[in-house]
């Protein structure tokens, strides 16, 4: 908890209290059903929580933001970035029903009123949203597939809609079809050794009628 409130110092009290409650929550329901690994759940804050936080160091999402979280396993990054981002919404949808169940738990638990949630694959999500966040559940060009049409076309930021993607190693081939990505180190936010090779991928999208 000392790591989130190291570089995210202007929490409310209730963000606090919020982020405090996630280790408790996942610590017991990783016991019931496992969607954390052990190494992972002792290390809940550095390797998910913060790991998931690295797109609030890029965009300040705005008030009444569309987010999608695709593939959102045990719900990163979308259940940290809910709670930074009270007045946003988010969408995390999953195949994996267990995976889903989990995070239908947390989110009551935290009483986080701006999330929702669909066990589904996200090909069947008929909606669309300002930003797609995912942590590297797939290369780039079945994720872009995947996604296709669910960007919104009205802007609400200064950055334009697209995709924001967490992922490490080297993207260099994965990415290279893409002329207008752009990739930032997450060790320029983050000092830990964790974040050395880890990167944030943004990928503006032109909507297309």
């Amino acid at each position: 908890m000392e790591l989130i409130l190291k570089y995210f110092p202007n929490l409310t009290e209730d963000q606090i209290i919020k982020f405090a409650l996630l280790e408790e929550l996942y610590k017991d329901w990783n016991l019931k059903i496992n969607v954390v690994s052990r190494k992972d759940i002792d290390e809940l804050y550095l390797r998910h929580v913060l790991h998931s936080l690295a797109i609030a160091k890029f965009i300040e999402f705005n008030k009444g933001s569309k987010i999608l979280d695709v593939g959102t396993g045990g719900g990163f990054p979308g259940i940290p970035l809910a709670i930074l981002f009270p007045e946003s919404s988010f969408h995390l949808v999953d195949s994996i029903a267990k995976k889903i169940r989990v995070v239908d738990e947390v989110v009551e638990g935290l009483g986080l009123k701006n999330v929702k949630t669909t066990n589904s694959r996200v090909e069947e999500i008929n909606d669309t949203y300002d930003f797609i966040i995912s942590r590297a559940v797939a290369a780039m060009p079945t994720f872009v597939h995947w996604t296709k049409g669910k960007i919104a076309k009205e802007q609400k930021h200064t950055i334009k809609n697209g995709i924001l993607y967490l992922k490490g190693g080297d993207l260099e081939d994965e990415l290279k079809d893409y002329k207008t990505i752009e990739i930032y180190s997450l060790s320029d936010y983050f000092s830990e050794d964790f974040y050395e090779t880890k990167k944030l991928v943004y990928l503006p999208l032109k909507y297309k009628a």
